[in-house]
């Protein structure tokens, strides 16, 4: 009980600091705090909102799709797709969390899926994800991304560098 308490307490975590950054940024924008609406009549188009170096910007923007903007593409339906594979995904990550993971699976799978379902209440609420960071060099702009987009991506990175120690760890075992 108290090993769920923490995961669900890591996993709000993450949505909540998440849903403050892209709620400031909101406000600051439009000066109101949208509860929901579609997308593109809260903020019709990209906004540049600040030059913070020479290879950093906060901006404001729309993902209707995946990660890197990927899926972009599927239509009038995108946003629903999304929703229902998103929704999917992480209830399969979540059973898995709860019942099979093993110790070092926690702690990755927790940010996944907190990062996760930060995007999945942007996409419930508004139809496509609020992208905001933005790193540069020159022209050469990286897609833009968020805070649960970081958590995803940390944990994912998190999960591959457990399995390669867990596995390199059998395998010195087996081989004595």
């Amino acid at each position: 009980m108290k090993k769920m308490l923490k995961i669900f307490a890591g996993i709000f975590g993450i949505i909540l600091l998440d849903q403050i950054a892209k709620g400031i940024l909101l406000f600051l924008i439009t000066g109101s705090a949208f509860v929901f609406g579609p997308a593109w009549s809260v903020i019709p188009v990209p906004y540049l909102m600040a030059r913070v170096t020479n290879f950093f910007n906060i901006v404001f923007t729309w993902n209707p799709g995946t990660a890197f903007s990927l899926f972009r593409a599927v239509g009038d339906n995108a946003p629903l797709i999304m929703i229902i594979a998103t929704g999917v995904i992480i209830a399969l990550l979540l059973f898995y969390l709860l019942r099979r993971a093993k110790s070092y699976e926690v702690a990755p799978l927790v940010l996944i899926i907190g990062g996760a379902l930060g995007n999945l209440v942007d996409r419930i609420r508004f139809g496509a994800v609020i992208d905001f960071l933005d790193f540069h060099i020159g022209g050469a702009h990286w897609p833009s991304f968020n805070i649960a987009d970081m958590f995803i991506t940390i944990g994912v990175l998190f999960y591959i560098l457990n399995l390669w120690i867990a596995r390199r760890k059998c395998l010195k075992n087996v081989r004595g």
